[in-house]
């Protein structure tokens, strides 16, 4: 009898050997006239412990981790085949403190399944939101996915359901469904591990939207610094049309919808859903003007949903479950569960997926370990390079868009990356308005200039030049970006500019402090 052995495929796992871990195993039982199974799964978002491979036992799965292919012939003596103890045996995944502690529903299959397997995914519950949904019919899932309280996972925060039945109520000879999967901020994977661990869940959310708002087209926008996900989303897009579940006559119920993968250029703005769909649409990725809103006038001027990856891969499981079952989880506004991604100088860096409500100290502290180096924690940046910067004063703050919007801060798509207290902020404040001013789109004037000229001013605060009058100016610039913008590239650069000269203002007064030289230009 053949054993099954689960060895991720995720790029996180991929960049520290998975693949060579693969060829060992198979090498290795080979020479031991061993009959193993090798399954390649996506990860379960222990990245510390990557590549973390699975074995099946009658005590269910255990893991042993991390493990390089060196470790596969000792691995094999010691009889991890049957669990044995070995020094990188984690034990049971599940009973592992930092999974223990999540509420997966988003991300219940990553990790666990075979990624191109439709069995596995209908075995784990997968295409059962589908069948209901088609039960129920579309009004009544445009109800349900209004009653949950989803929200955009993208950074806005907007209800789901409100787009959808603005785009279902639109009168159209054709409708889209957009999926951004243009996963650009800095700290953020969760996009890219559900296309590379649990693409199938994507796809029937994406069928839902579809079928509850009237359209029969749909396109994942993803990104060309994803190879490995698109590769992998291509075939299973291939698998669902061989298996009936996309195009015509899906589950045999006469509906239709078609689904096609669309990968951009790399540019940041195109994260932005008009930019994104100008780009859908063949054109530059420039900002559009709004109104008309997508839902409205969208791709190719007709009504068109457009939604973060991580919103319309959740679809399955509030359809499932039940609206109140989601809506159950959070707190205040903020209901069901976030996918929040550490990444950084952190610990235990990783896809941590709770139900709103744990504090960022908790977070940060307690489930990400503190610092990788061991040193005190700085600062944290929330939602992105575009986000705002909290100190530990602030650890008291609740996972909660509210609760971040009443300290000038965002969740925006999950993401948290961690500094220590080498860190320093003006030079932070300083990359921010470079940021902006590398990928804006150039339509507006506040965002084109408005990022350059902070860059300047932040560049003479750091030479030490009229620094009370510099930053004077530079929070006055930071108001006219912030309201004066056509997007939120140039209307969010202000938060991690503002955040840091706001919490850490040592670092703009005091240029010539330990550990924090003079620029080269100003010594």
């Amino acid at each position: 009898m053949s054993t099954r052995i689960f060895i991720p495929r995720d790029v996180a796992a991929l960049a520290v050997g998975a693949d060579e871990v693969a060829r060992a195993v198979a090498a290795q039982a080979a020479a031991l006239g061993t009959a193993v199974t090798i399954v390649r799964t996506g990860s379960r978002g222990l990245f510390w412990l990557e590549p973390m491979v699975e074995v099946e036992t009658p005590l269910g799965r255990i893991a042993y981790g991390p493990v390089q292919a060196g470790d596969v012939a000792a691995l094999f003596t010691a009889g991890w085949l049957t669990g044995a103890t070995h020094p990188l045996r984690v034990g049971r995944p599940e009973d592992h403190p930092f999974l223990a502690r999540q509420t997966r529903l988003t991300f219940a299959r990553c990790g666990i399944v075979d990624p191109l397997s439709v069995e596995d995914y209908k075995a784990a519950g997968g295409y059962r939101g589908l069948a209901k949904a088609i039960e129920v019919g579309g009004a009544a899932t445009v109800e349900a996915v209004t009653k949950s309280g989803l929200r955009g996972r993208g950074g806005a925060g907007f209800p789901t359901g409100i787009k959808w039945k603005t785009v279902r109520d639109a009168i159209s000879d054709q409708k889209y469904v957009v999926c951004n999967a243009d996963e650009g901020d800095s700290g953020t994977f969760a996009d890219r591990m559900i296309l590379e661990g649990d693409p199938f869940c994507l796809i029937e959310g994406m069928t839902i939207a579809g079928l509850a708002v009237g359209a029969t087209r749909g396109y994942i926008y993803s990104r060309s610094e994803y190879p490995h996900a698109n590769a992998t989303m291509r075939a299973a897009l291939d698998i669902a049309r061989a298996a009936g579940l996309l195009g015509r006559d899906i589950l045999g119920s006469g509906l239709e919808f078609h689904l096609e993968l669309r990968v951009g250029a790399g540019a940041y703005v195109c994260g932005e859903e008009t930019a994104l769909l100008e780009s859908l649409e063949g054109k530059r990725g420039v900002v559009r003007a709004k109104p008309p809103l997508p839902a409205l006038k969208g791709l190719f001027g007709r009504p068109t949903v457009v939604n973060n990856l991580l919103s319309l891969a959740t679809i399955p499981v509030i359809m499932d479950l039940g609206a109140q079952y989601y809506a159950d989880f959070g707190m205040g506004r903020s209901r069901g569960t976030m996918p929040i991604q550490l990444a950084g100088n952190v610990l235990h860096g990783g896809l941590f997926e709770t139900a709103f409500g744990l504090t960022l100290g908790e977070i940060v502290m307690e489930v990400g370990g503190g610092t990788n180096s061991r040193r005190p924690v700085r600062a944290v940046q929330a939602g992105g390079p575009l986000g705002a910067y909290l100190p530990p004063s602030q650890f008291d703050t609740p996972y909660d868009y509210e609760a971040f919007a009443a300290r000038d801060a965002l969740i925006g798509h999950g993401g948290l990356v961690v500094f220590d207290d080498t860190v320093d902020m003006a030079h932070m404040a300083r990359f921010a308005m470079e940021f902006c001013a590398e990928e804006s789109c150039g339509k507006c004037t506040p965002c084109r200039i408005g990022s350059t000229r902070g860059a300047e001013v932040v560049d003479r605060i750091l030479a030490g030049r009229d620094v009370a009058a510099n930053i004077a100016l530079l929070e006055d610039l930071c108001n006219t970006m912030k309201f004066g913008s056509l997007c939120a590239l140039g209307g969010f650069t202000p938060y991690p500019v503002l955040s840091a000269v706001r919490h850490f203002p040592e670092d703009f007064h005091t240029r010539n402090s330990p550990g924090r030289p003079l620029p080269a230009a100003a010594e």
